[in-house]
């Protein structure tokens, strides 16, 4: 015969056990599913959680209800062009509701990756491809807007989209380098054009200024034409001292008297336009 404090201590025991048995620790960030006789039961949060009946209750799932990264392997798509790219993303999501996460999607990772593929190749088949360089930000954000949307029924927020790398064929690259510098090339041809059309503009404005204060310093002067050749012979010896500083240096003859005679007649028949100025505005001032 047993006593009855062995029977006291045989129940203690197995109320100890049971107590001990029926508690289920989660960690930080994670939630559980419990199924009762294989149906879902409740859900469990973390820290300690008691009263999961051994052998009745059953931990089906516990998983992370943290904010997760999934990156997608480069896929073909093809572009409203008819050019295929090889594109790749990286998605950011998290789990809202772990019960429609678990209950109405099988492998929610594999769903994830067929969905944003299948996503990807619907908006950058509507797009040309200078489009999809140009509007990334744009595809990001209307990627995240659709897949969010179509997985709000599994309990899932698609909190991010980034198109990480978009690999054009080489015959493509090759054609788009040769456009680059073709019009690289245009740029600079036209930037130089430019600038030597200013540079033109400059010296025929810093030359007519030039014979402007030659001929009003000469004006009324006895000795303008003497002053005149002075100032030719000058810029011809000069012209012809660097003429033979350098290597392929050519002789040039020319009469430094034709030069000063033509600068003397051009300052003759600007004084005499001026002057004809000057008295047709005092005639008719009077």
């Amino acid at each position: 015969m047993y006593s009855p404090l062995i029977w006291v201590f045989a129940v203690v025991l197995t109320v100890l056990g049971a107590t001990v048995g029926s508690v289920k620790r989660v960690n930080e960030g994670n939630q559980a599913l419990v199924e009762r006789l294989g149906r879902y039961h409740r859900t469990l949060t973390a820290g300690l959680n008691f009263w999961v009946l051994p052998i009745v209750d059953e931990l089906v799932i516990e998983a992370s209800m943290r904010e997760q990264i999934l990156d997608i392997d480069p896929s073909n798509v093809i572009t409203k062009d008819n050019v295929t790219i090889k594109i790749d993303a990286v998605i950011f999501w998290q789990i809202l509701e772990l019960r429609q996460a678990y209950y109405k999607i099988t492998d929610i990772e594999e769903a994830l990756k067929n969905l944003v593929v299948t996503t990807l190749r619907s908006q950058i088949g509507g797009m040309d491809l200078q489009e999809i360089y140009s509007s990334r930000a744009a595809i990001n954000r209307s990627l995240s807007e659709s897949l969010d949307e179509a997985t709000d029924p599994w309990g899932v927020k698609v909190t991010r989209v980034e198109v990480q790398d978009i690999q054009l064929p080489e015959s493509i690259k090759t054609a788009l380098e040769k456009e680059r510098a073709s019009q690289s090339e245009q740029r600079a041809m036209e930037a130089e054009a430019a600038g030597r059309k200013r540079a033109a503009i400059e010296n025929a404005a810093a030359i007519a200024e030039s014979v402007d204060i030659i001929s009003k310093a000469i004006r009324g002067t006895p000795k303008g034409e003497d002053i005149l050749r002075y100032l030719v012979a000058q810029r011809y010896v000069e012209a012809n001292y660097q003429l033979g500083q350098s290597d392929n240096a050519k002789v040039v003859f020319m009469n430094p008297r034709d030069l000063s005679e033509g600068l003397a007649d051009l300052i003759t028949t600007r004084e005499k336009h001026s002057n004809n100025g000057d008295s047709g505005n005092g005639s008719r001032a009077e």
